[in-house]
């Protein structure tokens, strides 16, 4: 059994992606080919935004976003402590601190009344230049991203998307990598859209925000390849993994998203008697990048692991350690209270296999191996 069954998908898309490549080779126009403006052209018509550029990966997408956005030392942004480490990194990288927030329970994303909280105290406690807010749509859920504009226009900070495992999701019909001054996301290979390395995307409705992000992805270039205006970056998408994803992006919309909810639902109806589940509140819809569990207690989670392990069932855990715990921030200062919910998340939670090839019988076989674990750990075996 595969976590993300990447293999399947293969098999079913083979001929297109093998065709799409082939023309890539013949044609031979492996950076910034056609291939990558039709890309951009679809995903942003999906998303729903005038613009989107490619880039390298989802890390340089955020990059890309900040150095648009002028963060710079001696800004603070706010960001989630429960999430992957390139959300601060990209932070500390343009020489602005990281404002560790602490996340909702129900929802793994940042939870908007302690992100004020920490705005007010920062406010009062810093003499930093209150700049942004990186809100991220962990697991595939959009993060409340009404709340956060309102926070967000109150305090007058700027608003980035992380939607790297956001892609597909949607409030209210809206979709995610639509919020926000700028979006980004990624194309590693086991997210929701993922190209065959690495790969990202970053999205606006702003003009000149994308006419300097289309400079940075490019050495800062100007009017030709030889004009250099600005500091930028090398970060281009290759062709090769544009003409991957586009056939991709097609199965991704035409039933790959309606499958993971499909899975989801199952997940959700065997197991939620039992042990906590993903919570999607109304108008919501995630795009399961992961199906996460919350256990009782990390005892619980471990032993549920290790004996699913034992029966062939991958599982992971996202993430074992919060962000205001990594040795590269252990000389932040912080309020431990503010950030319990992040460190108990990362001691209870546990992802299982979510990907749109499942089966049925794969889903009741995982729950039944789920279900045994928790009543054998509930009766001390």
């Amino acid at each position: 059994m595969e976590f993300i069954d990447l293999k399947a998908q293969y098999k079913k898309l083979d001929s297109k992606i093998n065709n799409n490549i082939k023309k890539v080779l013949n044609d031979s126009h492996f950076i910034m080919g056609e291939e990558v403006k039709t890309l951009e052209k679809e995903l942003a018509d999906y998303v729903g935004t005038k613009y989107c550029l490619t880039c390298a990966n989802g890390t340089d997408a955020l990059t890309i976003a900040l150095m648009a956005l002028g963060i710079k030392e001696g800004d603070a942004v706010f960001v989630p402590s429960f999430t992957f480490f390139s959300t601060a990194e990209v932070v500390s990288l343009a020489g602005a601190t990281p404002i560790f927030v602490d996340s909702d329970q129900r929802t793994f994303n940042i939870d908007f009344n302690k992100l004020e909280k920490a705005i007010i105290k920062a406010k009062n406690e810093t003499n930093l230049n209150l700049k942004a807010i990186i809100a991220v749509d962990l697991f595939g859920l959009p993060a409340n991203f009404k709340e956060i504009k309102r926070i967000a226009e109150k305090y007058n900070l700027l608003i980035i998307e992380d939607g790297a495992q956001g892609f597909g999701g949607s409030i209210d019909g809206e979709k995610a990598c639509s919020f926000g001054d700028i979006a980004t996301t990624s194309f590693f290979p086991a997210k929701p859209l993922g190209c065959y390395g690495d790969g990202g995307a970053i999205f606006t409705n702003n003009k000149d925000y994308y006419d300097l992000m289309e400079s940075i992805r490019v050495h800062g270039k100007g009017t030709f390849k030889y004009d250099n205006v600005r500091i930028g970056l090398n970060s281009r998408l290759d062709t090769l993994q544009a003409a991957i994803l586009l056939p991709k992006l097609e199965a991704f919309k035409e039933y790959e998203l309606d499958e993971r909810n499909k899975f989801a639902k199952m997940y959700t109806d065997k197991l939620k008697d039992y042990v906590k589940t993903p919570f999607v509140d109304e108008g919501f819809v995630s795009s399961w990048a992961q199906y996460t569990l919350i256990f009782d207690n990390k005892d619980e989670r471990d032993y549920v692991q290790n004996r699913l392990k034992d029966k062939g069932i991958p599982s992971m855990i996202y993430y074992c350690k919060p962000m205001h715990k990594q040795s590269v921030y252990a000389d932040y200062s912080f309020n431990l209270d503010d950030l319990c919910v992040s460190e108990s998340l990362s001691d209870t939670v546990l992802s299982l296999p979510m990907h749109p090839y499942m089966s049925g019988d794969q889903i009741n076989d995982i729950c039944n191996a789920v279900l045994e674990s928790i009543e054998d750990y509930k009766n001390g075996k």
